[in-house]
């Protein structure tokens, strides 16, 4: 399997360089080349396996220089049994007779990003060893709130690593926060930046692609890596997850095998609705991808109309993992979409950059329609559908999936689709406790995040994750806020250069 650059197609890679360098060095985005395929035997043999064994088989045929020693310990490392509260891994509940639930957020830190960022750490070490020896690895993050605690704690202490995160000083949860500053770990290191997401995410891209501080790395034997899902190595696990599904909703007789799934996703950053793309396109029997998008709804215009305009008002919205206006994996789409054209992928990017939009040709854009569908929720709407959803079900959700369940609503009103659907959970209700608590009753008595969090137990009679419950009295280890202009020297500063 060899990778380009979605803005250079001269440039070719290896699976373990991709992953191990995070970013291509004209600024671009890793893709394989080939995307691999499965059929339906394959399907029905691998819906025979567990989480763990269906993983080593579709990441096998990504990561086609690692040894089938090196996979087994990286997947396996990645999914233990004791680091999940289910030992389905990624399970799926099923709500009613068209719509089942795809519960990401068993793992560690409550998130979906879990799923990706237990695993990278294996792989890039793995990566590293074959293509970066004698240099320490340096992972930069930008979050807009459960990337920053997933990725530290999948990185936290392993060896010959230094992981720097960066968040928006408002632009997270009050238990997002927390249990990015009290992370532990001698390598770790925590930062917040004024302004928004989309500031934090360009500060970290600039910082990847600047030579001299890149020099100035070398002469320490120092390397950039990234657990952004900008890494090919944090997209390639979400690919799973969608097979794993199909699996499962065929072994539970929810629909045929070989008949269609839709899957609905809430994202701001695209990469989590881009993996269930690739499973479609490796013949995983997809139907529509249904992208659900918060206020910040830049995604649902452009999937509508073809133009993808940022000039436009930033919301700090209740789901706030979703407050992003520049979607950085849409720029793999765009790269296989155009037929593998870095230049005019470069174009677009270039558009963006300069102007802040850019606008796609009809023939993409009717592609477009044919592959998604699109919409946004707003707060007052998330807040009505995480109420409806526990009064009729009794199941918590969080404010990301309810988004994601009110586009479905809306979608499947509009359509008259019936198809079997997955959607997509991205995190516990607890982390997001005031917004949910708000939701479900109007005169909460509670002050404080934690007293939130025991009054939604007491509510709901959901379970608390203990790793949320222990932040409680937690003193910060990580206070420092910094401007965007100075992320470059705070670097040097958590890193001692």
């Amino acid at each position: 399997m060899v990778y380009t650059s979605t803005r250079d197609s001269s440039v070719r890679v290896s699976a373990s360089e991709a992953i191990a360098k995070g970013i291509s060095a004209d600024g671009g985005l890793f893709v394989p080349m080939t995307i691999p395929t499965i059929n339906l035997v394959d399907i029905e043999r691998l819906a025979r396996l567990d989480y763990i064994g269906r993983a080593k088989e579709i990441l096998r045929l990504y990561l086609t220089d690692f040894t089938e020693d090196e996979l087994s310990m990286c997947v396996e490392g990645a999914y233990k049994a004791e680091k999940f509260s289910s030992p389905a891994i990624a399970p799926l509940y099923k709500l009613n007779d068209s719509a089942s639930i795809l519960e990401l957020w068993r793992g560690p830190t409550c998130a979906f990003k879990d799923m990706a960022l237990q695993l990278l750490p294996y792989l890039l070490t793995v990566s590293a060893g074959k293509t970066r020896k004698d240099t320490k690895i340096v992972i930069l993050v930008a979050t807009s709130g459960d990337t920053g605690k997933a990725a530290l704690e999948g990185f936290r202490d392993v060896p010959n690593t230094e992981i720097l995160v960066f968040y928006p000083v408002d632009g997270v949860s009050p238990m997002q926060k927390l249990q990015m500053t009290t992370q532990e770990g001698a390598n770790v290191s925590v930062c917040a930046i004024e302004g928004n997401f989309d500031d934090t995410q360009s500060g970290v891209k600039a910082i990847f692609t600047n030579r001299e501080i890149e020099e100035k790395f070398k002469e320490h034997h120092l390397a950039f890596s990234s657990a952004n899902s900008i890494n090919w190595g944090r997209l390639v696990p979400q690919i799973v997850y969608y097979v794993s599904a199909y699996c499962d909703m065929v072994k539970s007789e929810a629909l045929k095998l070989g008949d269609p799934m839709n899957v609905v996703v809430p994202t701001g950053n695209f990469g989590n609705i881009l993996a269930a793309y690739y499973a479609k396109q490796m013949g995983v029997p997809i139907g529509k991808l249904i992208c659900a998008s918060n206020a910040n709804n830049v995604l649902t215009d452009f999937l509508t109309n073809g133009t993808y305009d940022k000039n436009r008002p930033f919301y700090c919205t209740t789901s706030p993992s979703m407050d992003i206006l520049i979607s950085s994996n849409l720029e793999r789409l765009l790269f296989l979409l155009s037929g593998q054209d870095a230049e005019q992928t470069k174009k677009w990017m270039t558009e963006l950059s300069e102007t802040g939009k850019y606008t796609v040709g009809e023939k993409m854009q009717k592609e477009l329609r044919q592959l998604f569908a699109a919409g946004y929720c707003d707060d007052e709407n998330t807040k009505r559908t995480i109420r409806k959803i526990f009064d009729e079900y009794h199941y918590l959700c969080d404010t990301h999936t309810a988004v994601a369940l009110n586009v479905y609503a809306a979608y499947k009103t509009k359509t008259g689709d019936e198809t079997p659907t997955v959607i997509a959970s991205t995190a516990n209700p607890y982390k997001f406790s005031a917004s949910v608590l708000k939701a479900l009753e109007d005169n909460i008595r509670s002050k404080d995040e934690f007293s939130m969090v025991e009054e939604l137990h007491e509510l709901s009679g959901a379970p608390v994750p203990p790793q949320l419950a222990a932040l409680k009295g937690k003193t910060p280890r990580f206070t420092k806020v910094a401007k965007k202009e100075d992320m470059a020297s705070v670097v040097f500063e958590m890193l001692g250069i």
